[in-house]
Formats: structure tokens, C-alpha cells, sequence
């Protein structure tokens, strides 16, 4: 008998028909004599429309009151998949995330899991009841409800099947598996049989979608069999793992896009050491994330630090760092949200020649300028106008896979 955790997201659970499917493929994993810890998020749009909501009353609501809204969303999923199972005849239980013991730190709408209690579910397990947990939050030590960003839930199911043990962990989506890149946008675009963690780390934190990059982080650290499938088809998925097989003829296992990124420009800052320390450091004690980072060369007493963080985070930064200017001594700012990035990933990047100038080179041939670059051992990324962002998308991997 295995332990194997399900997530579904919120396109899998959008309406009736999706719930009940969903309840078919976990008692069809039950039924084979396995335990099971299903996780869910919120139903289709439930969470924006939340928002949209919270905006008429407050559009300024406190992150506190935010998360206590938005934790219901996933409540309504567990209740009604359960009333599903029920139905089928089935013994299974709905939890909330307090309930489970999900302990998280307290930075409301961005909290990270610190432990998960084992004592209900293990409680619930022995009883051999299918377990359904709200994804997306946790309780902090006031105990407060938190949630853990867009795509948290993808980081219960991992945390849970870490803190379990499990088997294997899948992660059920609208999409059969991991692509070489958005294959909506891209059409011929390839799905992968296996990725590595690495990869896939790289790739979520870029852009791509198909899984929250903290997910990925999490099962990396404590080796999670980690699947991502179809909850619509089914047919194999992709196995994220520690090694692969080398993609035949390629360097890059795939092209990610965001364009949920702003430009921060710090101008005429003093050359003087430290300056980078106290710009970042004011930054992050108000839990803003910035990640393309680039510092000019110095002249006439001043440099210029140039960086990116993420569109909701745009406005406090400028506000935080204007607050600041006479502690920091810069000239102005300046901000930029039409922008876009557009990466390259692969494990084998770095040690093969060519592979960045064949992305440049892609570029040049769609007449694409570009603003910045950024690398790592295994990722090349290009901050671009968003209006160009498709079209670079598009051209990169075309010129990568379509030659192979």
C-alpha cells in the first residue's frame, strides 16, 4: 500500500462536472488499496472574483483581512469533493488548513509553511479516510489564517507529502505535463517526459505556470516524486527528478515568459560601498522580492542600480525608496511596468558555447531590442518591451526546437 498525495487546481474544480471527475480519479487511486491526501484550490475565477469583491468595499484592505477572504475560496472546494465522495460511497473527510496543523510564517498573502502537524491526518489515514486539505494557507503562531501567494497550492501538496512521506506527489492541471514552453501561445510547443528539479525550478520562477516555484524548491530539498499530469486525459505526465536524460540535440529544456514584473531605476546614486547593501536591505524588510539586479559602472561620484520586482510590489518600493532618498542619496527614480522577461533553461546551457548567442541571435532576426540580461549557471533571461514579449517567446523556440 503506497501514500500518495493529489493536487488539483482550480480549473480541475470549476464546476460540477470538473468536481465529480476529480472525485472519480481519487477513488480510482483509493480503490487500488492506496492512502490518500488530496489537495485543492479554489474553483476557476473564485479567487479573483474575491478580490473584485474585497476591491468595492476596500481597495485598500489590509493583507490580514485579504487572506482571511481568500482562504474561503479553497474551504468550498474541499467541502464539495467530499460531498462527492460521499456520494460514491466512500469514506473521506474535508480539512481546513488550521485544522491540519499547516503552521506558516506570519507575512499574510506571501507565507511560507514552517511545519505541518502529523497528528489529525495521520489520525484520519488510520482510519483509512480519504483526506482533503484546503491548499494555498496556513495558520500562523497568533493563529491567524495566511495564505502563501498564487500557486500555493501546488506548495501544500508538496509540503504534505514531505511531511508524510508519500510515494509520490502529482500535481493535476488543465495540461498533460510540462512543455517546452506555453503551448497555447506556441502550438508545436513539446511536452516533456521528465524534467529536472533544477529545470523546473528555474522555469516556474521565470514565468512559466504549470508549477509554484516554492513547490519545486520543496521537493528538490526532501527528493518528493514529484508528477505533473492531466486531470482531463488519461496519459503519462512529466516526472520532475534530481537527474535526466540529456534532451537529444538541445541544450534548453524550455522558454518561460513573465510579464508580471516592473523596472525600478535608482539614478545618480553615491559610489560609495554599502549602497547596494542599503537599498536591498530597505527593500527586503518589507518582504519585497527583486530580481534582475544591474549596477552601472561608476562616474562622476554616482552609479546607477537598475532592478526588477513584481508589478504589485511597484508602487510601496517606490514609495519605501522615496521615503529614503536622503538616507540613500539618489538622484531620482525611475519605473517602468510595460516590460516583459523572457528566459531560457536548461542543465547543460552553460558548459555548451553558442547557446546565449543563439537566443541573441533569435532576437535580432524578430527585430527585438534588448533591455537587460541576466544569467545563471543554468538560465539566460532578456528583460524586453512586453509588446514583445509573445514574439520573442515565439522566436527563441522556434529557433531552438524547430531545428531539431
Amino acid at each position: 500500500m503506497s501514500l500518495i498525495v493529489q493536487k488539483f487546481g482550480g480549473s480541475s474544480v470549476k464546476d460540477a462536472e470538473r468536481i465529480k471527475n476529480v472525485a472519480r480519479i481519487i477513488a480510482e487511486t483509493y480503490l487500488k488499496g492506496n492512502d490518500v491526501i488530496v489537495v485543492l484550490s479554489a474553483q476557476g475565477d473564485t479567487t479573483d472574483d474575491l478580490i473584485a469583491k474585497a476591491g468595492e468595499i476596500n481597495p485598500h484592505a489590509s493583507k490580514r483581512e485579504m487572506d482571511m477572504l481568500l482562504s474561503t475560496g479553497e474551504q468550498i472546494s474541499v467541502a464539495l469533493c467530499a460531498m462527492a465522495l460521499e456520494v460514491m460511497g466512500l469514506p473521506v473527510v474535508s480539512l481546513a488548513a488550521w485544522q491540519v496543523g499547516i503552521q506558516s510564517s506570519g507575512v499574510h498573502s506571501d507565507a511560507r509553511i514552517r511545519r505541518i502537524d502529523s497528528e489529525r491526518v495521520q489520525a484520519e489515514l488510520d482510519q483509512h479516510r480519504i483526506v482533503i486539505v484546503t491548499g494555498f494557507q496556513g495558520v500562523d503562531r497568533s493563529g491567524d489564517v495566511t495564505t502563501l501567494g498564487r500557486g500555493g497550492s501546488d506548495t501544500s501538496a508538496v509540503a504534505l507529502a514531505a511531511a508524510f512521506r508519500a510515494d509520490l506527489c502529482q500535481i493535476f492541471t488543465d495540461v498533460d505535463g510540462v512543455y517546452t514552453t506555453d503551448p497555447r501561445l506556441v502550438p508545436n510547443a513539446r511536452k516533456l517526459d521528465e524534467i529536472t528539479y533544477d529545470e523546473m525550478l528555474e522555469l516556474a520562477s521565470q514565468g512559466a505556470q504549470v508549477l509554484h516555484n516554492r513547490s519545486v524548491e520543496l521537493a528538490k530539498k526532501f527528493k518528493v516524486n514529484l508528477e505533473v499530469v492531466s486531470s482531463l486525459e488519461r496519459k503519462p505526465g512529466t516526472k520532475v527528478k534530481e537527474v535526466t536524460k540529456m534532451m537529444e540535440k538541445t541544450n534548453i529544456a524550455g522558454v518561460a515568459k513573465d510579464t508580471s514584473i516592473a523596472r525600478i531605476a535608482l539614478v545618480g546614486l553615491q559610489h560609495n560601498p554599502g549602497v547596494a547593501f542599503q537599498v536591498f536591505d530597505l527593500l527586503s524588510k518589507h518582504n519585497i522580492n527583486v530580481d534582475v539586479i544591474l549596477q552601472s559602472i561608476g562616474r562622476e561620484e554616482t552609479k546607477d542600480i537598475t532592478f526588477t520586482i513584481h508589478k504589485k510590489d511597484q508602487e510601496e518600493a517606490e514609495t519605501i525608496l522615496n521615503e529614503h532618498r536622503a538616507a540613500l542619496r539618489f538622484d531620482h527614480i525611475e519605473a517602468d511596468d510595460k516590460i516583459g522577461k523572457v528566459s531560457i533553461v536548461g542543465a547543460g546551457l552553460m558548459s555548451n558555447c553558442g547557446v546565449a548567442a543563439k537566443m541573441f541571435e533569435a532576437l535580432y532576426e524578430a527585430g527585438i531590442n534588448i533591455q537587460m540580461i541576466n544569467t545563471s549557471e543554468i538560465r539566460v533571461s532578456v528583460l524586453l518591451d512586453e509588446e514583445d514579449v509573445n514574439r520573442a517567446v515565439k522566436a527563441i523556440h522556434a529557433k531552438f526546437f524547430d531545428e531539431i
